[in-house]
């Protein structure tokens, strides 16, 4: 059974950045229901027990259409949204420190350069997506974007994300409308970069 991240804090301790209603309604309602959804075809599936990340790295296993589009469009938003909220926070690092520093710096030159390269990715972004970094085979970061609820994982790419921006319209636009660079450039102030860093040494 796939469980939904629980978020530790309460739904406006991220304001002014983003405000209560949008956190509620994206973790309580849209998050929910792709976890609800999720588990309800991963047992008609019979791969109720498999990883999420295996799960969406092989979605060709699963034979009957539906199943397998229905899955990798919850199977994502529910791992996309474990993933976003959970680097998340009202406190925390706002810089990355230490290895995840170092390879950011040796990847994009400074972090200022990487913040502006994945908003980049983000703000392009062609209607719902996400915006990535991850962590290659060979141990390099790499940026990348995806539409709708894909991920590193359902496209094959053989990387592990570590950090994502969500560019859903309903993660912003009760409070930015149509200003999609204004929430991109606005949620760094919320990004606990130590969290970031956990992700990053269980990747390696």
């Amino acid at each position: 059974m796939f469980t939904q991240y629980k978020l530790p804090f309460a739904y406006d301790a991220l304001e002014p950045v983003i405000d209560a209603l949008t956190m509620e309604t994206h973790h309580s309602k849209h998050h929910a229901t792709y976890t609800k959804t999720l588990n309800e075809l991963a047992e008609k599936a019979g791969v109720a027990d498999t990883p999420i990340e295996t799960l969406l790295s092989s979605l060709d296993s699963i034979q009957d259409t539906a199943l397998r589009n229905g899955i990798r469009n919850n199977g994502g938003g529910f791992y996309n949204h474990n993933l976003y909220f959970s680097v998340l926070s009202p406190k925390g690092a706002r810089e990355p420190s230490g290895d995840l520093a170092k390879k950011i710096n040796e990847a994009f030159g400074s972090f200022d350069s990487f913040r502006e390269q994945i908003s980049k990715l983000a703000v392009t972004q062609f209607g719902s997506g996400w915006a990535w970094l991850s962590v290659a085979s060979d141990g390099s970061l790499v940026l990348s974007q995806s539409a709708n609820q894909d991920n590193p994982f359902s496209l094959k790419s053989g990387t592990k994300p570590i950090f994502c921006i969500d560019v859903w319209e309903h993660a912003y636009y009760l409070k930015f409308k149509n200003l999609r660079a204004d929430y991109v450039k606005e949620l760094f102030k919320v990004v606990d970069w130590d969290e970031v860093a956990k992700n990053y040494e269980l990747s390696r």
